[in-house]
């Protein structure tokens, strides 16, 4: 379907008191969304590159101790082997809460972009004469004279634009230096061998 003009009088035949709107599309295709939708993206990926770095230093770590265990007393390499297991545990349950905190802010953005078209998307129910605006996911048969979606899309284009400075970013998220590895990519804890 062509998208619908965007003046109120250009409505034209579309006038109905039930209306529906895509909000999937309405995020995934406006420049707001696409912003917020590549910010996610590279966040993520700066995560997996740090996950990567974190990860061979501990595996370095790991293996300097194990190299070490000879020139050590039994509990001194314990208390290195302890200290060691404690750090990949904080590391993975930090990781773990900036994971966590990178996913809400992908799933809250297309709220954030819902409330702050809310107006938009009023007066574009006013001009078609709608009185409702339905989730067309919801919808099972429709008459696509009032999916307004593709004029939803370009009048929030026209009034936010890419939303900087608008519709906040993803939240949560500290910069690469400061990302764990992800869980699994944090090695076993060291435990001591059993003596002889």
């Amino acid at each position: 379907m062509a998208p619908l003009p965007v003046m109120a009088q250009d409505v034209g035949t579309v006038q109905s008191e039930i209306l529906v709107l895509d909000p999937e599309r309405l995020f995934n295709e406006t420049r707001v969304g696409q912003r917020l939708i590549q910010q996610y993206q590279a966040e993520r990926e700066k995560l997996i590159a740090s996950n990567r770095t974190i990860e061979a230093e501990l595996r370095a770590e790991e293996q300097s101790l194990t190299d070490s265990r000879p020139n050590m007393s039994p509990e001194d390499f314990r208390n290195a082997a302890d200290a060691f297991d404690a750090k990949v545990r904080d590391l993975r349950a930090d990781n773990e809460r900036r994971a966590i905190d990178l996913e809400r802010g992908r799933e809250i953005a297309p709220l954030s972009l819902m409330r702050m078209s809310e107006p938009i998307l009023i007066e574009l129910m006013r001009d078609a004469g709608g009185t409702i605006i339905l989730d067309s996911r919801q919808v099972l048969l429709r008459a696509n004279v009032i999916d307004i979606t593709d004029l939803a899309i370009s009048r929030v284009d026209a009034a936010i634009g890419d939303g900087s400075g608008q519709v906040p970013g993803l939240e949560g998220g500290a910069s690469a230096e400061d990302r764990a590895p992800a869980q699994d990519a944090v090695p076993e804890a060291v435990t001591e061998p059993a003596q002889d």
